[in-house]
């Protein structure tokens, strides 16, 4: 649905936005006047500003702080992944090595061979 806007009606706001920039415009020029600007005055904010640097400061190496607790997370995350890595690889090796046949074939060098036939059974009788 079209409705018909009344010109009077945008006019009357277009007077209040163009107030509203002649405000700002203002308050930004009494801001910086001489007679709103002085020493007197410009001491009694010398404690905030203080206040104001001292928290920036703190804001800035509480984000050192940070990022470096972060690097430091993702080194010892990626060293964990490689140790991990390690542990998994030389538990397969000890695996392989450890069967029978592997076994058998390390100890053929040093001159044992491996037991064709089951273990005998020795009885030893004692007098009472």
């Amino acid at each position: 649905m079209n409705e018909y806007k009344d010109p009077l009606e945008e006019r009357e706001n277009l007077d209040e936005i163009e107030l509203k920039v002649a405000e700002s415009r203002n308050f930004f020029k009494s801001l910086f006047s001489s007679e709103n600007f002085s020493a007197q005055k410009a001491t009694t904010f010398i404690p905030f500003f203080v206040f104001m640097a001292t928290l920036g400061i703190v804001y800035i190496a509480n984000r050192h702080l940070a990022e470096d607790n972060v690097r430091k997370i993702d080194a010892v995350g990626r060293e964990v992944k490689v140790l991990s890595w390690e542990y998994k690889t030389l538990k397969a090796d000890l695996m392989q090595r450890s069967t029978q046949t592997e076994v058998a074939k390390r100890v053929d060098t040093l001159g044992l061979k491996e037991l064709v036939e089951p273990p005998k059974k020795l009885i030893v009788e004692t007098d009472k």
